[in-house]
């Protein structure tokens, strides 16, 4: 991106309330102040990451007049620096409590910029918890962008939530539990042998790696509870009763690498793609990526990547102007 178009964009940091009283810290990237957005996109982003890493993809959906805004969940990024528990959602309930922080930055979004299509964009946890916003607020919003998303785990959902039930009941809510971080990322690296880092199923770009290594807001190892909530919310989301609660005519595009464990290698996306189908949904894209790995807005085609989103994006609004 040239420093013309980076010194156009105007990036903020502000915080929200929650119910609760959390403050949730946000960013915005913004452009001339003078004119209207296209779009609006919200990014949720996923676990053990923060709202910064977004920053390219943000600043190229500014250049072409499409504002973006995101904030650091709970347990994550300065939000979860704030409440002195990186890794750790909430004492309890709290995927759901991170889904309302979601849809409280989409109202303030919303106020300040009415009548402007708005656009939900998720990666990896943070597609779990836009498959729930969506099953609460989905008629809010005009389309949802699901990158790196994962299938119903099933029977190996419901093991992993004893085994975390097991471990709070063990050492309490808030300890890293290195138990349950092994238990999900263990065999993640296997495809990649020999793998030269324990992230290597993140990106096949070493410098992305390498950075996200370095972070200190990046790679936490999470608390037994957040697990548990995270479990859970994925076992809610899953639910045919909640898969229905979808608007049917939501435009709904879900892309991934094919190499990406997350998605158990295509077969989870594809699954989650057919459960929306069943439940009637009739504006559904999909796109894999050959070879790219989890995080395909880090891979090494990620220019294709943010143009085949920019893309979809133009056509959402094109239909919206018809």
């Amino acid at each position: 991106m040239t420093e013309g178009v980076r010194s156009l964009v105007k990036r903020e940091e502000f915080f929200l309330n929650a119910e609760d009283g959390t403050k949730i810290i946000t960013q915005s990237w913004t452009g001339n102040a003078s004119q209207k957005p296209k779009a609006l996109v919200q990014i949720a982003h996923g676990m053990a990451e923060h709202i910064q890493r977004y920053d390219s993809f943000a600043r190229k959906l500014v250049s072409e007049d499409i504002y973006v805004f995101g904030n650091d969940h709970r347990g994550h990024g300065k939000t979860g620096e704030g409440q002195g528990s990186l890794g750790h959602f909430a004492d309890s309930n709290g995927f759901e409590k991170v889904v309302q922080d979601l849809y409280l930055l989409t109202v303030k979004m919303k106020a300040q910029f009415p009548n402007i299509p708005f656009i939900l964009f998720g990666h990896s946890m943070g597609s779990f918890l836009a498959r729930r916003y969506v099953q609460l607020f989905g008629h809010e919003i005009k389309g949802l962008i699901l990158s790196g998303t994962g299938g119903n785990p099933g029977l190996m959902g419901k093991i992993g939530k004893m085994v975390a039930k097991r471990e709070i009941n063990k050492h309490g809510k808030t300890r890293p539990s290195d138990t349950m971080n092994k238990l999900t990322f263990g065999g993640y690296n296997k495809k990649f042998k020999p793998a030269q880092t324990e992230f290597d199923w993140l990106t096949r770009d070493k410098q992305v790696i390498k950075e996200y290594m370095e972070d200190s807001r990046c790679g936490q190892v999470c608390s037994a509870q957040f697990y548990y909530d995270l479990l859970d919310g994925i076992d809610v989301i899953n639910r045919r009763e909640n898969i229905e609660k979808v608007p049917k005519e939501l435009p709904i595009f879900l892309l991934s690498g094919d190499e990406d464990p997350v998605g158990n290698f295509k077969k989870g996306v594809i699954e989650t793609y057919h459960d929306y189908e069943k439940a009637g949904l009739i504006n559904l894209s999909c796109k894999f990526y050959s070879n790219a790995r989890h995080e395909i807005l880090n891979e090494i085609n990620r220019e294709e990547v943010m143009d085949d989103i920019l893309s979809w994006i133009h056509n959402q609004l094109q239909k919206e102007r018809v």
